[in-house]
C-alpha cells in the first residue's frame, strides 16, 4: 500500500550511527531496525560491550559476545538484547530475553555473516530506552551468503 511505502521511505532516511558507512545496510536491516526501535534512537553509551573479532577466520562461525554493565533490579534491568546484521539476508540474528532475576545480562554464541559488514547489539532496558553497540566485521571466507 501507499502507507506502508511511505513508511518504509520514512524509516530509511533515519539513519543511526555505525562504525562504517563503507558495507552498506540492506533494507531488510532498516526496516528490522525502526520496526525495533520505532521513532526513538539508542543512546551510545559504554554500557554494552559487543565483543566480535575484527576479521573472523570463517564468516561461517563467527563468535560473539554481548554484555550490559546494568543492575538487575525490579527498578532497573536489562529487557531484551538483539543482534543484529546490516547485510545478512536475515538482519535479526538473535534475541535475548532476561529479567531482573537474571543476576547479569550477557549471553554468548557464534553467527554467521553473509560479508563483511557491521554487527549491531540493541539492548532494551526496563525503562523501555535502548542502548547499543557497533562492530564493523571484515569477512574474508565462508559466510551465508557468499
Amino acid at each position: 500500500s501507499a502507507a506502508a511505502g511511505a513508511a518504509f521511505i520514512a524509516a530509511m532516511s533515519r539513519r543511526p550511527v555505525f562504525a562504517s558507512d563503507d558495507h552498506g545496510r540492506s533494507p531488510a536491516f532498516e526496516l528490522a531496525y525502526r520496526q525495533l526501535l520505532g521513532e526513538s534512537e539508542p543512546l551510545d553509551d559504554s554500557s554494552v560491550t559487543l565483543d566480535l573479532p575484527d576479521i573472523p577466520e570463517n564468516g561461517n562461525t563467527v563468535p560473539f559476545r554481548i554484555e550490559v554493565a546494568s543492575p538487575m533490579t525490579p527498578d532497573q534491568y536489562i529487557k531484551t538484547a538483539y543482534l543484529l546484521s546490516t547485510r545478512n539476508p536475515q538482519p535479526l540474528v538473535g534475541v535475548f530475553h532476561f529479567s531482573q532475576n537474571s543476576g547479569r545480562a550477557a549471553v554468548a554464541g557464534r553467527m554467521r555473516l553473509a560479508r563483511s559488514q557491521d554487527v549491531i547489539a540493541l539492548a532494551e532496558r526496563s525503562d523501555g530506552k535502548f542502548v547499543v553497540a557497533v562492530r564493523q566485521v571484515e569477512v574474508t571466507i565462508g559466510g551465508c551468503g557468499n
